[in-house]
């Protein structure tokens, strides 16, 4: 099969466009033939961490495509089924939170591939309104944005939500997913051209900096703050959030050495809320609003899967709005 593999440097470096022998599924095990799969800044932070001493990984978390072979055990999923993965391995419930979760695409070999095998209970029914590329970018991030703002932020209609830093794919997730459970959102971002587009899809507003934002008489106090840009903003965000809100942090892109203004929090009674990734219970009620509301991943560009490499220099540079897919061909 043709796949992307990391291996022998560090960063972008590493990665390498080859060949590879597709095993057999084992027991309670389904082998996909992928279709597309899509990029995280996961991948970056695993790439980045790795060293030459490190033995061959595929990356990848996110993917969708059509079950060629099943193990011995496997009921469902059958064989023929298009199906999108579940990147997070051995969490079930969403209240049986592990201190790392394990995720496709480190340790295990992931989805920049022809084809993946993973357990089968990591193969859930594609759903049937969105494209391959759209199914392929979904999985990691929409996981990630709707527990941040349904399982951790609580968030109720009426609400009004801040989400800093709008672009990528978790926080452009959640502004979907939040616009359509009926809150009111807010988003930053330094670039006019990102926040046109969160206007398009749904942000009553969009300020450029903290400067625009911070200011009382431009922004109505906050409930849920969606937090992945750690120190830089963190201090400014007890200016606008309403007394009993609450911070939930997914993220820390400018540091994660936060000076606290103690006070500040317990005071006006802030919750400072942390999440990261999701279950499988979760990912099921995930798909279920995905399907229930209509929602369309956005897709900033689609690339074959020999450019993965430009890709990840496109999210490396943060200049992608939504999510970055990439086209998987058919094996011949």
């Amino acid at each position: 099969m043709k796949d992307i593999i990391h291996s022998g440097r560090s960063g972008l470096r590493g990665l390498q466009y080859t060949s590879s022998t597709s095993r057999a599924p084992g027991f309670g095990e389904v082998k996909i033939q992928l279709k597309s799969a899509g990029l995280n800044h996961r991948d970056l932070f695993i790439m980045a961490g790795r060293t030459t001493h490190d033995a061959p990984l595929i990356p990848g978390s996110d993917g969708a495509g059509i079950i060629v072979e099943t193990g011995e055990g496997v009921v469902h999923p059958s064989v023929g089924e298009e199906v999108i993965i579940h990147p997070t391995l051995g969490w079930t419930c969403a209240a049986d939170v592990p201190i790392v979760p394990e995720i496709v695409g480190g340790p295990t070999d992931g989805t920049l591939a022809q084809y993946i095998i993973i357990s089968a209970e990591n193969a859930l029914p594609k759903p049937s309104h969105l494209t391959w590329e759209e199914a392929g970018v979904l999985s990691l991030s929409a996981l990630t944005a709707y527990r941040a703002l349904f399982t951790r932020g609580g968030l109720q209609q009426g609400e009004h939500v801040l989400i800093p830093g709008i672009g990528g794919g978790v926080a452009t997730y959640a502004l979907l997913m939040a616009v359509s459970a009926g809150a009111k959102v807010t988003v930053t971002s330094r670039s006019e051209f990102k926040r046109n587009e969160a206007i398009r899809l749904g942000a009553e507003q969009a300020f450029g900096s903290h400067e625009e934002w911070s200011q009382h008489n431009k922004l109505d106090p906050v409930d849920l703050i969606l937090d992945s840009i750690g120190q830089a903003l963190f201090p400014q965000y007890f200016d606008i959030i309403r007394p009993g809100g609450r911070i939930v942090m997914y993220g820390a892109s400018s540091g994660d050495d936060l000076n606290i203004p103690i006070r500040s929090i317990f005071f006006p009674q802030v919750s400072l809320i942390g999440t990261s990734m999701g279950s499988h219970e979760e990912f099921i009620q995930m798909l279920q609003w995905v399907e229930h509301h209509n929602i369309h991943p956005v897709v900033d560009r689609v690339y074959a899967l020999q450019d993965t490499a430009k890709a990840f220099e496109r999210m490396e540079k943060g200049e992608q709005f939504g999510n970055l897919a990439i086209r998987i061909p058919d094996p011949r």
